[in-house]
């Protein structure tokens, strides 16, 4: 994860904040914007999902983090919220 991916991820995570946890998970961009690619590339390492864009988004495609991308952009002492990473059953 490049340190433009892993702001981009802190933000998704709505993280820096009081309580060091996620509260969130989700990002919205869409093509022709500069953190597009950022977030592609995040998708294809694994350490993202997409969703194509729709009208409750604008058109523009939602991100959101895998459990494994989330654990790559905490800083020390910082937790994910399990609410935003819910198992899944196999």
């Amino acid at each position: 994860m490049t340190p433009v991916q892993k702001e981009l991820a802190r933000h998704a995570l709505g993280l820096p904040n009081r309580q060091r946890r996620s509260y969130r998970n989700h990002f919205v961009t869409g093509e022709g914007s500069y953190d597009h690619p950022e977030w592609m590339a995040l998708v294809e390492a694994g350490h993202a999902w997409r969703r194509a864009g729709s009208q409750l988004t604008g058109g523009d495609d939602l991100f959101g983090l895998t459990r494994a991308g989330a654990e790559l952009a905490l800083e020390k002492r910082e937790r994910l919220d399990a609410e935003n990473f819910p198992k899944v059953k196999a």
